[in-house]
């Protein structure tokens, strides 16, 4: 039986047709992802699917004995709970198995001895054990660590967007739930974190996923099956990213061969009904009704996909658009960057890149102007413009409709050189002229990301500085930008984690890495990432090498120490005092070896685990100092031992 069911769904959005006659199978461990334009139906879906929408017709049907957890793209999560304490949160039924075998391990040690007793702490410890163990809590931090919350005891409250996305997605890989919808997972995440993700659903997720993504290479490398959602309709494609454009393209091209014999089909019965009344007898009502079913067809299979057509503006570019000279930042006593020399010429296309938090929105800021360096000076050029595409997208006003926001007066925009209708302008970037009145608030992330990206565009610019352009845009119109920017006559910087959109673009990339250092290398992502791990395999050999030198060194410097051969080493008797140490050694060993079991037995007892982590940091850190100090003791009556014989012999 499959995971979920879905059946002959439909949704309307007043007159719109979001999903229609949707049938949707996801089997149990399958790992399928959803694609299609903005505003095609994909969240709307998967939160039909997850239980959080219902569908206007159709049915579906989910297993009972599996969990369902969906992740939302503005996940709703408890401000007064730690990052730990909401990941942990989603345990409920480990959590409830924990204090089940806590609770009876309790009673017995109050006394109770009954059989059916030990047969239920039993039971518990088996349930414990099939959720994941008594170690949960070194899971949620790894877990935690690998999306990069750096403090698990940082309230929600105080967190960013960002921040909140991530704890939210760390609660459903730590639940490990029978199946997961997961809307834009990787929105957010860094590069290095979302190479991370991409490793743990293939290899560690064990549940079937749902991926709602425009993340080409999580399409490539993870899924199996690909769902694209197309003027409500639900298409599925077996295989990978790969695969699907394969499938698609051939699909394509028997559409349009089906469409060019449609449209000359059209074409005669117009010019029949064309030729008036007289030839209009009552045997031909069979054929004029043809003729207006089709007309119907073609009108309502106008397609959704086509190419977006991103036009934009530009002014004259300069031989150097932007240069920074020694320039460095500090916030406090932390140093982001620090005597960064960079030079952007006409035609370069730079990808910033690197964990967040570490700094590139700030260099974004210095570039443009808005923020001023601690040292060293920025140079622009004199026809130097920039214009900047900001992740949030704060240059859309929520209230307005789209029209209004990309044209505030007048119906009229200036885009590539010329004067356009502002409908005719927006119908480029994939928008319907019927929605064009919407206001910019109730539209979905993707399509207010085109909006954004329509409004600035506009804008005359020689340098365009994208942060984060990729998040909510969908693969129609990540492919156009790509185009675009590759065309763009002038510079351009972009923020990205999106390895694919980085590969496609970039001259050259800015990586800030973990160390504080930011380097610069020419070429794309890939390119970037294999000069890091040549370097980073080279540090290591590097390493090893100086290890075993002073290993050789050491060893050098312990055979000169040997005596000659054949002359019996000199054994220095023992004073008084360690005759005596020699003498209470036993008893210390005895007294050390008990201590050790003693806490060897807390860290063993499964309750440690239920207080909170200093107490358990404290208890792991007591008894493997206590395992040193046996060790020394041991070691310390052995060497004694040895020279006591020694002595004796003599």
């Amino acid at each position: 039986m499959p995971a979920l069911t879905a059946d002959h769904l439909s949704k309307k959005f007043g007159a719109f047709d979001v999903l229609r006659d949707v049938s949707f199978a996801l089997q149990r461990g399958e790992k399928v992802a959803l694609v299609g334009v903005n505003g095609s139906g994909k969240s709307t879906l998967g939160r039909i699917l997850a239980g959080l929408d219902e569908a206007d017709e159709g049915t579906v049907a989910r297993r009972r004995d599996l969990d369902f957890v969906y992740l939302a793209q503005e996940p709703v999560l408890d401000p007064a709970r730690t990052a730990y304490d909401e990941v942990e949160s989603a345990l409920g039924r480990w959590r409830e198995a924990t204090a089940r075998y806590e609770s009876i391990a309790q009673r017995i040690a109050d006394g109770e001895t009954a059989d059916a007793l030990l047969d239920e702490q039993t039971r518990a410890a088996a349930e414990i054990e099939r959720l994941g163990g008594w170690d949960m809590r070194h899971r949620i931090l790894t877990v935690l660590g690998h999306l990069g919350v750096r403090d698990p005891s940082q309230p929600i409250g105080e967190m960013s967007g960002g921040e909140k996305r991530r704890v939210a997605l760390a609660r459903v890989l730590v639940a490990r739930p029978g199946c997961a919808i997961l809307d834009e997972p990787t929105n957010h995440l860094d590069a290095d974190t979302i190479e991370w993700l991409e490793r743990h659903l293939r290899e560690d997720f064990p549940g079937a996923l749902l991926l709602i993504t425009h993340d080409r290479y999580l399409l490539d490398r993870v899924v199996t099956r690909i769902v694209e959602i197309d003027r409500g309709v639900a298409t599925s494609y077996d295989g990978n990213y790969g695969d699907w454009i394969t499938q698609k393209a051939e699909r394509l091209e028997i559409e349009a061969r089906t469409e060019s014999r449609r449209m000359n089909l059209l074409r005669r019965e117009r010019e029949w009904l064309a030729r008036g009344p007289a030839a209009r007898t009552t045997k031909q009502k069979a054929r004029i009704n043809r003729a207006g079913d089709l007309a119907d067809t073609v009108a309502r299979d106008k397609r959704y996909d086509r190419d977006v057509n991103l036009l934009s503006q530009g002014v004259k570019v300069g031989r150097r658009e932007v240069e920074l000279r020694g320039v460095s930042k500090r916030y406090g006593e932390r140093t982001l960057f620090e005597n960064l020399d960079l030079i952007l010429q006409p035609g370069e296309r730079i990808g910033i890149v690197g964990p967040n938090g570490a700094g590139k929105t700030t260099l974004v800021r210095i570039l443009l102007g808005e923020e001023q360096p601690d040292a060293g000076e920025v140079v622009r050029g004199v026809n130097s413009r920039a214009v900047y595409f900001d992740q949030s997208r704060a240059v859309l006003d929520d209230e307005l409709s789209i029209v209004r926001n990309v044209a505030r007066e007048g119906d009229k925009v200036f885009a590539a050189g010329r004067w356009m209708d502002v409908r005719s302008y927006l119908e480029n970037f994939l928008f319907e002229p019927s929605r064009l009145s919407q206001p910019v608030g109730a539209l979905s992330g993707g399509e207010r990301a085109r909006v954004a990206l329509a409004k600035v565009l506009l804008e005359e610019a020689s340098l365009l500085v994208l942060d984060e352009p990729t998040n909510d845009l969908d693969l129609a119109t990540l492919s156009s930008l790509e185009e675009m920017l590759c065309e763009w006559p002038g510079s351009a910087v972009i923020v990205s984690h999106d390895r694919w959109f980085l590969n496609r673009v970039a001259t050259g990339i800015l990586a800030f890495e973990p160390n504080g250092r930011v380097v610069y290398q020419p070429g794309d992502w890939d390119t970037w990432r294999a000069v890091r791990e040549a370097n980073q395999q080279r540090e290591q050999e590097e390493r090893r090498a100086k290890e075993a030198a002073a290993q050789q060194s050491r060893a050098a410097e312990a055979a000169k120490a040997k005596p000659a051969q054949g002359a019996a080493p000199a054994v220095k008797p023992l004073t008084l005092g360690e005759q005596k140490e020699l003498d209470g050694i036993p008893d210390a060993i005895d007294v050390a070896e008990k201590s050790l079991a003693a806490l060897d037995a807390k860290v063993n007892d499964p309750s440690l685990y239920t207080a909170d982590k200093d107490t358990v940091a404290a208890a792991l850190a007591a008894a493997e100092t206590q395992r040193k100090k046996l060790d020394a003791l041991l070691a310390r009556w052995e060497e004694l031992e040895r020279r006591r014989e020694a002595t004796a012999r003599r």
